[in-house]
């Protein structure tokens, strides 16, 4: 099985959408269809059952998925070694980012560059459903996220960027051509609904009660941020999110409306158990800072 094959495997079994994954992987839905029935036929059975509404792994999925992901992983990291000793590093450390906006998070990265100049780094996006399994999986060593987190298992550092919220509505809804919004609006419109993780983090971002106490309804299902943007770009739906999204995700289809009494704080977050000098570094470079007000 070639590299690109296993990447593709263990996209759709991530994701469990044809059309996300080849989304995510910036190929046709064909294509991640013809490289599963080469897989399959290879192996010699089904790796996904698929019907009309659902994609799921099979137990032979299962398997070869648990099997490839620690392999997968340690030849990207070897090949990231390799490059960095080519390049005269000796190690990288490798930050996932929730929130768009690494641009806005520069100064943290420059300053880490200078410093450590022995040392590469590398930034990459990070789903925001199960998003803590990269961490736990060793895919990377710290993680962008908004806090508060309270996993027995991770250690929470400094606090890296503050901003507000913002409201995410199509150009013709009501709420489109407001100066701003409270949060209070939430419990009239309800919100999209996507498995984010633990209660009290998703509180955290999009609150399960407004201000005067009355419910935030979890309405229709996304599982991907674009997930969301098209559900509120047809009308649909609204949503909150961070006020950086309106400079990094400009569409013709959406508004975004000042949220005057709801933000974000945003944090580094890592193992516990995988505490080492690189980690450490970023955490000196982010206090020494002190955290973005965006």
């Amino acid at each position: 099985m070639e590299l690109r094959d296993i990447e593709i495997f263990l996209t759709l079994a991530k994701e469990l959408h044809f059309g996300r994954a080849a989304e995510r992987l910036r190929v046709s839905p064909a294509r991640v269809s013809q490289a599963i029935k080469k897989q399959e036929r290879a192996v010699g059975a089904e790796l996904f059952e698929r019907n009309s509404r659902n994609v799921r792994l099979t137990a032979v999925g299962e398997q070869l998925r648990n099997d490839l992901q620690p392999i997968y992983h340690g030849l990207l990291d070897s090949m990231d070694r390799a490059k960095l000793a080519a390049q005269g590093k000796t190690d990288v450390l490798r930050v996932g980012m929730l929130p768009s906006n690494a641009h806005d998070l520069r100064p943290y990265w420059e300053a880490f560059r200078a410093r450590h100049p022995r040392w590469g780094l590398r930034i990459r996006h990070n789903p925001f459903v199960s998003a803590f399994d990269p961490l736990r999986n060793g895919e990377i060593d710290v993680l962008v996220a908004w806090l508060p987190i309270e996993e027995p298992d991770l250690t929470v550092g400094p606090v890296i960027c503050v901003e507000p919220s913002v409201l995410v509505v199509s150009t013709d809804h009501e709420l489109a051509g407001r100066d701003s919004v409270s949060i209070e609006v939430l419990g009239d419109h309800g919100v999209v609904h996507g498995p984010a993780g633990p209660e009290y983090w998703e509180n955290a971002f999009t609150p399960f009660h407004t201000p005067s106490g009355r419910p935030i309804e979890r309405r229709l299902e996304m599982a991907t941020l674009e997930d969301m943007f098209t559900l509120v770009g047809n009308g649909e739906a609204v949503h909150n999110l961070g006020s950086h999204v309106a400079r990094y995700h400009a569409r013709p289809d959406i508004a975004y409306v000042p949220i005057h009494d709801w933000s974000l704080r945003w944090g580094l977050v890592w193992r516990s158990d995988t505490d080492n000098e690189l980690v450490r570094a970023l955490v000196e470079v982010v206090r020494g800072l002190g955290a973005l007000e965006l």
